[in-house]
Parts: C-alpha cells; structure tokens; sequence
C-alpha cells in the first residue's frame, strides 16, 4: 500500500509537541465534561423539585430530562459551527471559544434563580442556558480530537486520541465528586456549588490551551491553498455516507451512555435500589476506572484496528441490556456498583476510545472538522432525549423496556461497525511501519 493515504494523517513520527497538545486537549475534555455531565447528575436528583415543583415525581423527572435533552439537541448546531470553522480557520481558536462559552453558561447555572424564586421564568432561564451549553460542547469536540489526532505519530493515533477520550471520565469523576461532596450542603447548595466552582477549572484550561499549537496538518492544508468556503456543504455532499455511518456508531455509546448511567441514576433513586450517596460513590468508580480504560481501548485499536474493538464492544451491549438491569434490582450495593463499571468502562469507554481515532479518519483533511463534527455531534439529539424517553418506556413496560432499548441501540452500533470500512487494517499498518523505517527521527513525539 502506498504512504500517500496516510500523508493527510500528519507527520510519520508525529510532532514535538504531540504529548502536550493531547494533554491540553484533554484538559479542556475534562472541563468540558464536568460542565455538561454534571447538569446530567443534577437534573437527575434535583432539577426536579428546584424548577419543575409541584408536579408528580415522575412528570417531575420528565421534565427535568426534557431539559437536559434540550442541550443535547443543541450540539449538532455546535458541531456544525465548530466544524465549519475548525476548517476555515484552524483547530485552534475553536478550541478556546468553546471552553470560554461553556464556562460562563455553566456558572451562569449556579446562579439561576428557581422556580420558587421567579415561577415560570426560572425553567425557561434553565433552559436557555442549557442550550448555550450544547452549541459549545457540540463544537468542543472536533477541535479538540484532530488537534490530538493530526500531530499524534501515525503509528499511535489510538493512543493519543484516547487520551483526549479519557478526559470524559476525568470531567465525570470530578463532577460526581463534587457532587457527593456537595450532597450534605441541602438540596440548594447541593446543585449550585459544582456549577459555580467550575469557574476555576475554565481559568486553568484557557492558560493550557492558549499555548497549544495549531494543527499541522491544518497548516499544511492552508499552504497549499486548500481551504473549502463551504466545508459542510462539501463534506455532506461528498461523505454523506461516512456521516450516518459516524452517527450509527456514536448512537451506541452515547444513547447507550444515557440509558446506563444518566437515566440509571434516577432509577436506583427512585426505586429505593442505592440512595444518592451510593450511586455518587458507584460513578466514582466507574469513573476513575475509565480514565485508564478509555486510554488503554484507543491503543488496542493501534494493534489491531479499529472495527474489531467496535464489534466486539456492541455485540456484548447487545447481550448486556437485560442483566445489567437483573444485577441492580437485586439492590446490593455490591453488583450496583459492578453494573455501572461494566457500563461504563466496557461499553461506553471501548467505542469512546475508538471514535477518536476511525471518525478522522473517515474523512479528508480539508472537511475533517465538519465531516467528524456532525456525525459525533447528531448523534448526541438521539442521546440526549434517551433518559426522557427511557422513562417513559419504564412507565409502560417497566424495566424490561428500559433494558430492551439499551440492547437495541448497541445494535445500532453493530450495524453501523460492520458497515464502515477499517481504517487502520493490516495494510496502513504495514504501511505506517514502513515510513517509519524510512524516515529519520528528527522529533520526539
């Protein structure tokens, strides 16, 4: 095979600054997700009696979800614009935009008056606010990845962008301890300290991000004078196909995420089956744990590809949905914890730590952005709703429902995995070792 298709990959070696640039973006991952996540726990254990009072616990928890969903609905608008100008002009400056966005829409919720306070007004505050979060968080993600993805050596791209991945989990882990922390402060303070003290964190990412350097292969694009007007416009008409594909596979380890962690979280609270400090503390672990996990998922796709992960992964979702269910009902903490640690770090972390890598490498270097963003980014619509829709699905047909959709959504991911070409096979790396051998090691990456 020739080294021409994976020349758009970066350099052979990677960059001198191929380790700090994926640190630094998965700093802002980390940021990124403490803000977006963390409405997730509190819309599951609080939002309800603080903005939607008055109504039943379960109209309650619908709308409560409804609200979340409302953010995640948004980031296909954030990937979008993201995307468009990660391709205009540059990875970069998305990069400081999106933390700088996020933040201040995330302190802005911990300082939102409720329902009690304002009436009906404190809802619709919430959720312009929540919308404001999905268009920065939909425009994060692209930036952040190929910033990683395109100075990472071409043997190590897994590696690297799992890194970036493993950033989710820290941003989780440090939400929900924040928020088992928080929990002993009252229902009003319980919710708002993790959103004000978030602040601080966006203080420390802008200081990382602002001395990441741009994107080579962006660079080496704009050189050659191969900038698109309208990438979006190109992308989907060129590689519209990779982008429902990208969607396919995003669907079940974010919808599956929503099922398995998001709405679980309501449901062992509302069943009685752990309380809030048991289920904080069972996140925790599954947190830490997938930190490593995420890292370790992306590496093995350096050794033998990426799609063998990918199926493997969904076909165990598939088999998973329903005893994930039988263990948590049994109300032992034990096996409460166990579940959401194979949730999360099995079939959410191993897809996680795959995307990072394959989505890149669906598309060509001058509409990679837009092409990544839009099929990581729409997918999180489909997301976004699941707790919402999950509930409802549990009032009709009780838990069995809630599991029967968390199968069907892995087999989504199956589908879309045995229908999207390997990117990194046998071939490409044959051929990535062979351009190592041949070129000099001028650079540490």
């Amino acid at each position: 095979m020739s080294n021409e298709a994976l020349v758009l990959r970066g350099p052979v070696h990677g960059t001198p600054d191929a380790r700090r640039v994926a640190i630094g973006s998965s700093v802002g991952a980390v940021i990124e997700t403490y803000d977006f996540i963390g409405f997730g726990t509190a819309a599951a254990l609080y939002f309800g009696k603080a903005f939607f009072p008055g109504a039943d616990p379960v109209t309650a928890t619908l709308a409560s979800f409804a609200t979340l969903g409302v953010g995640f609905a948004a980031r296909p608008l954030g990937g979008f614009i993201g995307g468009h100008l990660g391709d205009r002009l540059g990875r970069k400056p998305v990069l400081v935009a999106s933390l700088v966005v996020m933040g201040l829409a995330t302190f802005a919720i911990g300082i939102l008056p409720t329902y009690a306070m304002v009436g009906l007004l404190a809802p619709a505050l919430l959720v312009t606010v929540r919308i404001i979060q999905g268009i920065a968080f939909g425009a994060e993600w692209g930036g952040a990845i190929l910033m990683a993805y395109e100075h990472a050596p071409w043997k190590n791209k897994g590696r690297f962008t799992g890194m970036v991945q493993s950033g989710f989990p820290v941003g989780l882990l440090l939400a929900n301890l924040v928020f088992l922390v928080s929990v002993h402060l009252g229902d009003m303070w319980a919710w708002r300290v993790p959103f004000l003290a978030s602040i601080l964190l966006v203080g420390v990412g802008l200081v990382i991000r602002s001395k990441v350097p741009e994107s080579p292969v962006f660079e080496g694009v704009k050189e050659a004078g191969q900038l698109t007007k309208a990438p979006i416009v190109e992308v989907v008409k060129h590689d519209w196909r990779n982008i429902l594909r990208g969607i396919g596979l995003r669907i079940a380890e974010t919808a599956g995420y929503a099922v398995s962690v998001t709405y679980m979280i309501s449901y062992l609270n509302s069943k009685h089956l752990a309380n809030t400090t048991e289920t904080l503390t069972a996140l925790c672990i599954a947190s830490a744990i997938g930190i490593f996990a995420t890292t370790a998922w992306g590496q093995l796709t350096d050794k033998i590809g990426r799609r063998p992960v990918y199926l493997w992964s969904c076909a165990f979702a598939v088999l998973f949905g329903v005893p994930m269910f039988l263990l948590v009902n049994t109300g032992l903490f034990f096996f409460v914890i166990a579940t959401i640690v194979i949730a999360y770090a099995v079939c959410q972390n191993s897809l996680a730590g795959v995307q990072g890598a394959w989505f890149p490498e669906l598309f060509r270097a001058n509409t990679r952005s837009s092409g990544a963003s839009l099929a990581y980014q729409i997918s999180a619509m489909v997301s976004g709703f699941t707790p919402f829709i999950t509930t409802i699905l549990y009032v009709a047909l009780g838990w069995v429902g809630s599991a029967l959709l968390f199968s069907v959504y892995g087999a989504i991911g199956l589908w879309a995995a045995i229908v999207t070409r390997e990117t990194w096979g046998p071939r490409e790396r044959e051929a990535a070792e062979e351009a190592s051998a041949a070129t000099p090691h001028e650079v540490r990456a």
